[in-house]
């Protein structure tokens, strides 16, 4: 049975950012991947100079009649990542709820991009949108520390508020909640990132059950555009693969994540040559190169079930 995802990212031209950093990996793991590209850039925002278009809340609805016309608006997925502007965001909303309405068993899969580390880069007229109405739609939920905390209006300072923090994104809409990085110290060095992650599941009774993980990941001396969209595609396979087991799922995407980086930073530095900064072309992810990894990690990071 085919399973088919719709992903309503940016495009570049060149290199790996939104559905270019999405749609390759989900295809090498057996997805049918159906793109909307909400820019088409030249290559990311990272680089000198960009040139490109935006896609407009207007075009968005038309290519969405499109396949609706043809009777081919029928999908299991729909994933979503940075999206700038407040009427865009309204109408993936809903099309998700007409998506769903045909199918109930959809997931969305969102990627709230608001900002990092103490600051946003989208406008702030955003922020109510994903509140009221994105979170209530969304099954999968892929937030920073930061992103967590703009939703929750909870500050996260040890691992007891993110258990908060999750709790009430949960209560918010989505059923998995995973935390890609946080401030959160390590037990075991400074060199070490903490993921956390929590999945609420509906027992037969109807009582809930939540398993909640906790993930040091070795952090990387470079500024990588793309792991974020890399990082919710990869979820989105896992957890189609693991649908009840948010440990499994987040050790073979955040293993996917390792393996892809190590490889990008090894040859970028390669390429910029000894003691030279990696140039953003230079640090694109080297996604083709990493095929075997995406479609069968070795598991190098595990998860801590709390």
């Amino acid at each position: 049975m085919e399973c088919r995802v719709l992903s309503i990212q940016s495009h570049v031209v060149r290199g790996y950012v939104g559905n270019k950093s999405a749609t390759f990996p989900l295809q090498v793991l057996g997805f049918e991947v159906d793109s909307i590209n909400s820019v088409q850039f030249s290559n990311h925002t990272g680089y000198p100079h960009w040139k490109g278009q935006v896609l407009t809340a207007d075009e968005l609805n038309v290519l969405y009649e499109g396949i609706k016309l043809n009777n081919v608006n029928h999908y299991d997925y729909v994933l979503t990542g940075y999206t700038r502007d407040k009427s865009f965001l309204e109408t993936v909303v809903d099309i998700v709820q007409e998506l769903k309405r045909a199918n109930p068993n959809l997931v969305y899969v969102c990627d709230p991009v608001l900002g990092d580390h103490g600051s946003m880069y989208v406008p702030e007229n955003l922020l109510p949108v994903y509140k009221s109405k994105v979170l209530p739609v969304a099954e999968v939920l892929t937030p920073n520390q930061f992103e967590a905390e703009l939703l929750t209006g909870k500050t996260i300072s040890t691992e007891k508020d993110a258990v908060e923090v999750m709790d009430l994104l949960h209560n918010m809409g989505p059923d998995t909640v995973v935390i890609t990085s946080s401030d959160l110290p390590s037990q075991t060095g400074e060199q070490l990132l903490v993921a956390l992650g929590s999945q609420r599941t509906v027992k037969p009774d109807g009582t809930t059950d939540t398993q909640r993980i906790r993930m040091e990941i070795p952090k990387v001396d470079a500024e990588f555009v793309g792991t974020g969209d890399l990082f919710a595609a990869m979820l989105l396979a896992w957890t189609h693969h693991h649908p009840k087991d948010l440990k499994a799922a987040c050790e073979k995407t955040v293993s996917v994540m390792h393996h892809v980086i190590q490889r990008t930073i090894s040859c970028a530095h390669k390429m910029a040559g000894a003691g030279q900064k990696p140039s953003p072309a230079q640090l694109e992810l080297r996604m083709v190169q990493s095929k075997a990894d995406i479609e069968s990690p070795d598991i190098v990071i595990e998860a801590t079930v709390l």
